[in-house]
C-alpha cells in the first residue's frame, strides 16, 4: 500500500489548521517518520508545478497535481490560491469532461 499524506489537520487533539502549510507538513514528516509496516509514504514535493512534475505524475498515474503556498493556513473548500492541473488521460478526470 501507498499512502499519498500532503497534509495533516490535527495531531494529538490539537486542531493544526490555523498553521501554515510548511508548519503542518513538519508535523506530518514527524507523525510519519516511522509508518507501519506495509506502508510506504511517498515523498512530499516541493517547488513549483512544472512540466517535469507534471510529467512525473502524469507517468504514476495520479490524477493530477495541486499546489498550494506554504505560508497559508488551511480553509475547507476550494481556494483561490491553490493550483489544480488535472491529468487529462486519467480515468476519473475522463468521466469529467
Amino acid at each position: 500500500m501507498q499512502l499519498y499524506a500532503f497534509d495533516v489537520l490535527a495531531l494529538d487533539g490539537d486542531d493544526l489548521r490555523g498553521l501554515p502549510l510548511h508548519l503542518r507538513n513538519t508535523n506530518l514528516q514527524r507523525l510519519l517518520a516511522r509508518p507501519p509496516d506495509g506502508i510506504t509514504v511517498a515523498p512530499f514535493e516541493r517547488g513549483e508545478i512544472g512540466p517535469d512534475l507534471y510529467r512525473a505524475a502524469c507517468r504514476m498515474g495520479l490524477e493530477g497535481l495541486v499546489s498550494k503556498h506554504r505560508d497559508r493556513p488551511h480553509r475547507g473548500g476550494r481556494q483561490k490560491h491553490w493550483i489544480k492541473v488535472k491529468n487529462r488521460g486519467h480515468p476519473a478526470i475522463g468521466r469529467e469532461l
